[in-house]
């Protein structure tokens, strides 16, 4: 088949994808006429299918989706969200723009645990909005660093888009959560210096008019008893070295850490009260239908390659970019730039579904690391959570902040410069690839 099939195949489940088909029956779909127009066999097509959904998921290492699915739950309705950030607030309310500062630290020990940017998202605007405006902040600002900084869910592991991405990718899902660790720490960090830098520079960007803070001022709110401080946090902070130190030593396989994680989260639960009243059906069928709808994703991914694959896409594609004489580089940029295009309609999932089986053959046939490549992908695919006009993360924060004063447009204003820290990480991540392999 040519070049020009594939991309007619490509371009046609972006456009069922845009016009609302769900992502895994337009893979299916546009697989199947694939496999079907190439071999002239409804049959064959039929029988692929058929072994794409046995041997799509029937690997042990899926286990790990529905345990850090579960694990992610468990902690979120412990309120555990709540007590990170009050913990944070009441460590660095002193520091300029310190809610900010608190908003991301508090993400980022939430992220280590829930894999999953919406639902900081969600747990963070109700947690921190109302507080920030209460001291002063815009309610743009505020629900722009909620905004923001819940995409460090999906970055710093265990991270549900890395798990995807390993197992189309065929790589170790355990290395990819370690090799995220550090362009998650950097990320936090950008975000918390350009927070201090406007709170210090710009502070009508941060604050609400004449509630800035005067210089040299401080809080006289007394400060939280350190026996509050060790209740609300070493649950948490137990959870997070029992899976990460686990995982980073290699004593803990990805599966493993999701089963202890998962029964960490659970005793926290219990020692909290936090599943009364039918609330531990609630997690575990919310568990099931998140596990399910991402395993079927998986099955109609694998697939969508397998047609790929036998259509040469990959291959005629890599040898067009070869022929340009771009290079490794010039590949990735306009990988990047295809991503961060996607990222403006589809979700994180429906891009890296689409771009993944696709760019990693022809990624390994230019020397790519392809947990490198990874990360750079998740974090190129992350930003689209934040860019209009789909950006599903503020979408949330909208949503869930339920204020007709914030319009969508204000809280994308918020989200800026989270956005451009993003670039400036995704930069410095793809030109020095020992930020992402340094503690593998």
């Amino acid at each position: 088949m040519d070049l020009g099939f594939g991309l007619a195949l490509i371009g046609a489940l972006v456009i069922l994808v845009l016009l609302g088909v769900h992502i895994a029956v337009a893979l299916f779909g546009v697989a199947f006429a694939g496999v079907w127009i190439i071999r002239d066999n409804p049959a064959l097509a039929m029988r692929l299918l058929s072994v794409s959904a046995y041997n799509g998921i029937a690997d042990y290492l899926f286990a790990t989706i529905p345990l850090f699915v579960l694990m992610g739950l468990l902690v979120s309705i412990s309120n555990v969200g709540k007590d990170t950030f009050e913990v944070a607030e009441a460590l660095l309310r002193r520091l300029r723009g310190g809610l900010g500062v608190a908003t991301v630290a508090a993400n980022a020990v939430f992220a280590a645990v829930t894999g999953v940017s919406i639902a900081s998202a969600a747990v963070f605007t109700k947690v921190a909005v109302p507080e920030m405006t209460r001291h002063g902040y815009r309610k743009a600002f505020a629900a722009g660093t909620v905004a923001g900084s819940s995409i460090l869910g999906m970055l710093i592991p265990p991270s549900l888009l890395m798990i995807i991405y390993g197992v189309l990718a065929e790589v170790s899902i355990g290395k990819m959560f370690v090799a995220g660790v550090l362009p998650g720490v950097l990320i936090a960090c950008g975000f918390v210096a350009v927070i201090m830098g406007l709170a210090s520079f710009a502070p009508g960007y941060v604050y609400q008019e004449g509630r800035a803070p005067l210089a040299g001022a401080t809080d006289s709110r007394p400060a939280m008893p350190l026996s509050e401080i060790l209740t609300k946090l070493v649950p948490i902070a137990l959870l997070v070295a029992l899976v990460l130190g686990g995982l980073y030593t290699g004593f803990f396989t990805p599966t493993e850490a999701g089963g202890i994680g998962a029964f960490g989260a659970l005793l926290i639960a219990l020692a909290r009260r936090s599943l009364g009243g039918g609330k531990m059906w609630r997690v575990l069928t919310e568990t099931g239908a998140v596990s399910v709808s991402i395993l079927i994703l998986l099955i109609a991914a694998g697939f969508y390659s397998r047609m790929l694959s036998m259509a040469g896409v990959p291959t005629a594609i890599g040898d067009l970019v070869q022929s340009t004489g771009l290079g490794a580089y010039g590949f990735l940029l306009i990988y990047v730039l295809i991503i961060l295009f996607l990222g403006m309609f589809l979700d994180s999932s429906s891009i890296l579904l689409i771009m993944t089986p696709i760019a990693v053959p022809i990624a390994q046939n230019f020397g790519f690391d392809l947990i490198h490549f990874g990360v750079v992908t998740v974090i190129a695919v992350e930003v689209g959570l934040l860019t209009p006009p789909f950006g599903i993360s503020v979408f949330t924060v909208k949503a869930t902040l339920a204020d007709p004063t914030i319009s969508v447009e204000q809280v994308f204003a918020g989200a800026m410069p989270f956005i451009l820290v993003m670039l400036a990480a995704l930069i410095a991540i793809a030109a020095f690839p020992w930020l992402s392999l340094a503690l593998i």
